[in-house]
């Protein structure tokens, strides 16, 4: 019998709950969000995204602040009971854009949306999943593919808040350009928590081609 990854249950459980709990959408934490979308978006000009796809979104920080600075139809997929009700209580989307789950499987057709992305997320997928997950992002994106994560050169994990295998470093940008050829990188940076009240991640931004 398979053996489920421990981050599957810890994210739909009381560790994901607590982690929601930690996380605040307070004006700052918003426009941190809105200051980083500016800047992703400046880079679509001509050809901007009408709809997008958050995998992971908790709370919404991101949507709220995607939706500061643009028109798009969003949708989200979320394994945290708790984080999925915070969404559709505050607004940020209607319960029939929420999905339940995990980004190794999303329930939506191939391009069902001009971009799909993550936002320290790839970061808490299990390695055992890290492939599905990037290739139903890749599946459901029409043009754009994003991700903003911690870096590392190689596989690093690193204890979280006290847990074991629940964070794991990596160089995300260059397993997307490795597994999908018709990828082409638009830009990539870096985010300065001092300016966007995130940690310090690294970005990327593709093209489909």
């Amino acid at each position: 019998m398979a053996i489920e990854p421990k981050a599957l249950s810890a994210w739909t459980g009381a560790f994901g709950d607590r982690y929601t709990e930690r996380n605040v959408a307070s004006t700052d934490a918003v426009r941190g969000r809105a200051r980083i979308w500016a800047e992703v978006l400046s880079h679509m000009q001509g050809d901007p995204p009408k709809s997008a796809l958050e995998v992971g979104p908790n709370l919404g920080l991101n949507l709220r602040g995607l939706a500061s600075v643009a028109e798009i139809d969003c949708w989200g997929i979320e394994p945290n009971p708790a984080a999925r009700k915070l969404l559709v209580d505050d607004g940020v989307l209607p319960a029939d854009r929420v999905f339940e789950g995990f980004g190794h499987s999303i329930p939506l057709a191939d391009g069902a949306v001009d971009l799909a992305f993550t936002t320290g997320v790839l970061i808490h997928v299990d390695p055992t999943l890290l492939e599905a997950t990037l290739r139903e992002i890749h599946r459901v994106a029409a043009k754009y593919v994003f991700c903003c994560e911690y870096f590392s050169p190689k596989p690093e994990t690193i204890a979280y808040h006290g847990e074991t295998d629940l964070l794991f470093k990596n160089d995300f940008g260059s397993l997307y350009m490795d597994m999908f050829p018709d990828l082409c990188l638009v830009d990539c940076g870096f985010f300065w928590r001092r300016t966007t009240v995130i940690d310090d991640c690294t970005w990327w931004l593709f093209r489909k081609v």
